[in-house]
């Protein structure tokens, strides 16, 4: 899991990252509300934990931006140590998917972090289909006009994760992030990949769906979607 921490107490933002390190999961951090922003748009995060007194840009403005600006669902989980009725309800409102009143206890923390993760899952078919493609998520294996593409595991990520954003553009560093999470590759790996996903994905049918966008990224492309 990758998750920015927009935390301007930097003792707060230590203890946490001490706490979740042993998840291995990626944390990355902003001491303000204008950078915390600016990260959330411009990378792919899992979860933000967001303090909400922060300086310049607070985070009930953030969130505003955030909800505003994003084109996906990003989960938020806000920090507060206002603990009104009011205050948790005007963040209800503004955009968050949970709140913690501050003191916490680490644990719960990464209790609550876990299961926002999970929270997009909930009533989710296994399988996604697009227009001629089928995906299984849990057996790992798709399909196009019936037939089987079997993919290697890191084509079909990637054939995934173009997938779920359809029809987003998806940048090669998100794709990046995404795979290969803290231990990146470079652009030559991605590009073997793209290519033999193109290979079963593209090359035995007649109209390719797997599309790049010099200097933008991937995307998908179905026949009914509009051009």
């Amino acid at each position: 899991m990758k998750i920015l921490i927009i935390e301007d107490n930097r003792d707060i933002a230590a203890n946490i990252a001490e706490f979740l390190a042993t998840e291995n999961w990626q944390l990355d951090f902003a001491h303000n509300g204008q950078l915390g922003l600016q990260l959330a748009l411009e990378h792919y995060y899992d979860l933000l934990i967001l303090d909400l007194m922060l300086p310049g840009l607070d985070g009930w403005q953030l969130c505003t931006e955030l909800r505003r600006q994003a084109d996906r669902h990003i989960p938020i989980l806000m920090l507060t140590a206002r603990d009104s009725l009011h205050d948790k309800v005007k963040g209800f409102e503004l955009g968050a998917d949970d709140y913690l009143t501050k003191p916490f206890a680490l644990p719960e923390l990464k209790m609550r972090c876990m299961a926002l993760s999970r929270r997009h899952e909930v009533n989710q078919p296994h399988n996604l289909t697009l227009g001629p493609l089928v995906i299984d998520k849990s057996a790992n294996q798709a399909w196009r006009d019936g037939v089987a593409l079997n993919l290697n595991p890191i084509p079909f990520k990637i054939l995934l994760v173009l997938a779920l954003a359809h029809p987003r553009v998806v940048t090669r560093s998100e794709l990046i992030e995404r795979i290969w999470q803290d231990e990146p590759t470079d652009s030559d790996a991605l590009r073997s990949h793209i290519y033999q996903l193109r290979q079963k994905l593209d090359k035995p049918f007649t109209t390719p769906l797997l599309h790049t966008l010099h200097h933008l990224g991937f995307t998908l492309t179905l026949p009914h979607d509009p051009s």
